[in-house]
């Protein structure tokens, strides 16, 4: 179904957004707010007079037209905050948040941020004081010349003075005299940077960046940059000065670290991001940010543009831009050159006839209309800028000749224009010098800088056997030194999959090597084989010697681990085979073990044999297209909170978890000669890694209830509506290697395990019926669906509230706690239980805990000589989990005062009765003596006297005739099991804490 599509603004960039718009199939009608004479009613597009100052009544107006989307245009509305208030009434709109556009709205802001984020710019300093101001410029040791409005000024509040007399002057017109009225209330002073000034523009949903094709403004009136500064005079594009590898750094060091920085700061920045940039010797170098598209850099920029800007851009507000990357025009250039009235930037005419736009478009031209109106019938003048006449040709000069031809037949009286837009770029092209290598796209230079960088990485890697130093043609090991003495060498190879795309998307490349030492080194070990050494391939369309060294730096890390030394790689730089910032990896692992110990032993494994599973990390290196396709479907992006991780975790970074390295605590376990075969879970899952190492009469049974399945797989599971089946050959499951074993010695194996590793017996091997199955996988399904996601973010809702991350402490069978877990799965819960501690093993407490996907930990309490050391170990785990607030239930150990003291206000408990009558022991043996009619239970903050802490929630529950000590207890529970969850929710919400004087503090709106 076709949308109507409201466009706010009245200039050139806004007839070409509309232009844009309207070649959309996607789009029915295009509306623009207020418009002008060449938006007035032209096919699709024509004049809206809402007016757009009043966000509620714009609201109302999009909802009663059924608009589906607002695409904001000038900056003075995204600066008043018309995205945030659009959308919070539910209208769909393109651009960022008010906070966002501070990026533009306030100099100050966006200088600061550059230094907080260490993008390169000019120095600076923010003055709101004239004096102050004139003083740096005349003390400062560079070229203080560069005087700034920090606020909106139409694009003209930027003097560059030739001189400090001249730049003083300039404070006091801009703070005193107002030139720019509010916005210059503070002026930022700048250093004078030297070089080419370029725009370098891209879409960004606040994680994606795509960069559009680099355009030169032309900021002066008059030919040869002489003149007054206006909003600007002509544009071109794409802008020849800028090398592919310059704009590769420019994305990087640019335009996705300003965007990682805002979604670090907690102001997600989605909508077209427009950097100012300054080409110095030194490096590119900020001028400016601004949070729309130029004008007239937006008139040359979308004519190159392949793709539909309606899809782009409504993935862009979706957060999934990775899915619909914009396609630009190849071999075409854009030139626009603008058309201003006589007195332009100073006072001019308005109302004077515009003629010869039908000459202009039969040249092919396209005439983006500014400052335009309708009167009796005909187009006139209006404004300074009155229009923007652009040609697209095959190369510049042709568009720049082009361009030129249309104003001359454009006429209206006493109209301005340059002649010369484009100059720079003509004066570049005709420079001419012999290729280089580097001219292809290889620079050897950077090649060898990276491999001076990663020796040193290299080498920390070195083992018995060789020294791991690079530079050489070839590497060797010396198989003796090593230790062995009758040795098979065992080799492999892998990469790491589509997992690179996220790794890319998210610009995290810390961990992925270690996916892929981890790939190689896991897969050797089947074969019973000590990892010795690690070669690696590294491929790029351009060598970014940061982000490899990033990556060659995680797989050095990662060979430690392993045990086996870095060897040697391969660093191909191969410039069209990859896109700009895209690579590839391949590793190759060798490893030797002795003729006598290889696995698998096929002819000693029997039927009852023991399957023992130790734990993945998580999704680790396979299945990601897959993976891929599921978020891309979900609500979520890779910049959305983890699913059942860390508070501080994304998605993305969840998904990144590297994959386990196994070799160091799996090598003495199967050196014992009791392990009959090893299985590493990769490609293929469960279903198709262990009949590897299995006789082909054998299968294996196992059940999915008795090790632990991270979260991410039932998200997966559940968002992808995958198969038990799809998911058991597809995915780990939260198994990342398996062994099999003989049954007598299955217990003391998995404890030489456990001692490193998190790991279960998890099946048994059993004889093969016919054509059954090698692998049958029980429960996996229900294990799954019981360790759904507490809270659904599949569906994420400004309804739903925040979580309190709370752990519970246990010591036997936890019924409390199943309440507690029924109250914390409810979508409207404020609580998440991410913990259950118990100072006992094996209780079933804890069963229920894992049955529900919630970690354990077991901490016997007498391993410790003192309660204080107890607690002390306790709380160092309920750290490491960033519990918030934690619950008592059915915990027999009395806490220590250090401990009360540290959680004062966050520890709850539940007592069988109403206190502060019956503390202590026996309670119900007490009530029943007492002869009481009325009995209950109550939840209260903890405190160092025992059952003396504040009230905070009472159910009482009647003593009946009869009664035993066991009826009365069975009835009080069934109270229980609704007062604490009820206490819980209100501490989790906020609604009532702890003050200061150890009385309860209610928030009435909350409760």
């Amino acid at each position: 179904m076709a949308d109507r599509v409201l466009v706010i603004g009245s200039g050139g960039r806004e007839h070409a957004l509309a232009w844009k718009l309207a070649q959309s199939p996607h789009v029915k009608q295009v509306l623009v707010a207020p418009g002008n004479a060449g938006t007035a009613s032209d096919g699709k597009i024509s004049n809206s007079a809402v007016l757009i100052s009043d966000h509620a009544a714009l609201s109302k107006y999009c909802k009663d037209q059924k608009i589906g989307l607002v695409v904001v245009g000038p900056e003075v509305p995204l600066a008043a905050g018309i995205v945030d208030d659009l959308t919070a009434a539910g209208v769909r709109c393109f651009g960022p948040t008010a906070k966002a556009a501070q990026l533009e709205s306030s100099k100050s802001f966006s200088k600061a941020f550059f230094d907080r984020h260490n993008i390169p710019t000019a120095r600076w300093k923010s003055f709101t004081n004239a004096k102050e101001a004139c003083d740096f410029i005349t003390s400062a040791t560079f070229p203080a010349l560069v005087v700034k409005a920090s606020g909106l000024a139409a694009g003209k509040g930027v003097i560059v003075a030739t001189n400090k007399a001249e730049a003083c002057k300039a404070v006091h017109e801009i703070m005193q005299d107002k030139t720019f009225g509010a916005a210059g209330e503070t002026v930022v002073v700048e250093e004078l940077l030297e070089g080419e000034e370029v725009s370098c523009l891209c879409f960004t949903d606040g994680v994606t960046v795509a960069s559009m094709p680099p355009a030169q403004d032309h900021k002066r009136l008059m030919d040869g940059d002489q003149g007054p500064n206006t909003g600007g005079m002509g544009a071109y594009c794409p802008a020849p000065q800028l090398s592919k590898d310059l704009l590769l750094k420019i994305r990087n060091s640019v335009l996705q670290k300003t965007v990682d920085g805002m979604r670090n700061e907690g102001i997600p920045y989605v909508g077209v991001l427009y950097a100012g940039l300054m080409l110095t010797k030194e490096g590119p170098k900020v001028l400016e940010f601004n949070c729309r598209f130029g004008d007239p850099e937006c008139q040359v920029i979308l004519p190159l543009l392949e793709s539909d800007i309606y899809e782009v851009i409504q993935a862009t507000v979706d957060r999934k831009l990775s899915s619909c990357m914009p396609v630009w025009l190849e071999d075409s250039s854009a030139v626009t050159v603008v058309m201003a009235s006589e007195g332009y930037p100073g006072s001019y005419p308005k109302g004077l006839e515009i003629t010869g736009f039908s000459q202009a478009k039969d040249l092919g031209l396209v005439v983006f209309h500014a400052g335009t109106a309708m009167k009796d019938g005909k187009v006139v003048t209006s404004g300074g800028r009155v229009l923007t006449v652009t040609a697209i040709k095959k190369d510049l000069m042709s568009a720049l000749k082009e361009a030129n031809r249309g104003v001359e037949v454009i006429r209206f009286k006493g109209a301005i224009y340059r002649k010369d837009i484009g100059y720079r770029a003509i004066d570049f092209l005709k420079q001419t010098s012999g290729l280089t290598y580097k001219d292809s796209g290889v620079d050897i230079a950077a090649g060898n800088t990276l491999v001076q960088k990663i020796k040193p990485l290299a080498a920390a890697t070195s083992r018995s056997g060789c020294n791991a130093e690079l530079g050489g043609f070839a590497g060797l090991f010396d198989l003796k030194e090593a230790g062995y003495k009758d040795p098979i060498l065992v080799s492999g190879t892998d990469g790491v999959g589509t997992k690179l795309k996220i790794a890319q998307l998210c610009n995290k490349h810390d961990t992925i090597g270690q996916d892929l030492v981890a790939m190689c080194v896991n897969d050797i070990l089947a074969q019973g084989a000590e990892p010795l050494f690690f070669l690696d391939y590294f491929a790029c369309g351009k060598l970014d010697v940061g982000m490899a060294q990033t990556i060659i730096a995680g797989i050095a890390e990662a060979c430690k681990l392993a045990g086996c030394a870095l060897l040697g790689g391969e660093t191909a730089e191969m410039p069209g085979m990859y896109p700009p910032g895209e690579y590839d990896l391949g590793g190759f692992a060798v490893g030797a073990v002795e003729r006598g110990e290889m696995l698998p032993q096929l002819n000693r494994i029997a039927n009852g044999d023991v399957i023992l599973g130790v734990a993945s990390s998580g999704v680790h290196s396979n299945g990601f297209s897959l993976v891929r396709k599921i978020v891309e479907k979900s609500s979520l992006d890779f910049s959305s909170p983890s699913v059942g991780g860390s508070p501080n975790q994304t998605l993305g970074e969840q998904l990144l978890t590297p994959t386990k390295i196994y070799s160091k605590v799996l090598l003495p376990v199967l050196r014992t000669g009791h392990v009959k075969a090893y299985a590493h879970i990769t490609g293929g899952g469960l279903l198709e890694n262990i009949p590897r190492v299995l006789p082909a009469s054998f299968g294996v049974v196992l059940d999915a209830l008795s090790w632990k399945i991270p979260k991410i797989f039932s998200w997966l599971q559940k968002e992808g509506n995958l198969s038990e089946e799809e998911m058991a050959r597809t995915f780990n499951c939260g198994i990342g290697a398996v062994l099999v074993v003989p049954k007598e010695q299955a217990g003391n194996i998995l404890k030489d395990i456990q001692i490193h590793e998190e790991a279960w017996m998890i099946g048994k091997v059993v004889q093969r019926q016919g054509e059954s199955a090698y692998v049958e996988v029980n429960n996996l399904l229900r294990a799954l669906h019981a360790n759904r996601l507490q809270s659904s973010p599949s569906q994420p809702s400004k309804a739903q509230p925040s979580k309190t991350r709370v752990a519970v402490l246990i010591s036997g069978t936890g019924t409390n706690l199943e309440a507690l877990i029924a109250s914390a799965i409810k979508p409207t819960s404020y609580a998440q239980l991410v913990l259950v501690v118990s100072n006992k093993a094996g209780v079933e407490g804890l069963k229920r805990a894992e049955r529900a996907g919630i970690p354990t930990k077991v901490i016997d309490h007498k391993q410790f000589s003192s309660r204080t050391e107890f607690d002390s170990a306790v709380d160092k785990v309920l750290e490491e989990f960033s519990v918030e607030l934690i619950c008592l239930a059915g915990f027999m150990r009395i806490l220590s005062g250090p401990f009360v003291r540290k959680w004062d206000g966050k520890i709850l408990n539940i007592h069988p009765s109403l206190l502060p009558s019956f503390k202590g022991a026996h309670a119900h043996r007490l009530v029943l003596e007492a002869g009481v009619q009325i009995t209950g239970c109550t939840v209260h903050f903890v405190a160092e006297e025992v059952d003396a802490g504040a009230i905070i929630f009472q159910e009482p529950v009647p003593v009946k005739a009869g009664d035993t000590e066991e009826t009365l207890s069975e009835r009080v529970k069934q109270a229980e099991h609704r007062a604490f969850p009820a206490a819980m929710q209100l501490v989790a919400s906020g609604a009532v804490k702890l003050g200061a004087n150890g009385k309860l503090i209610w928030d009435v709106e909350k409760h």
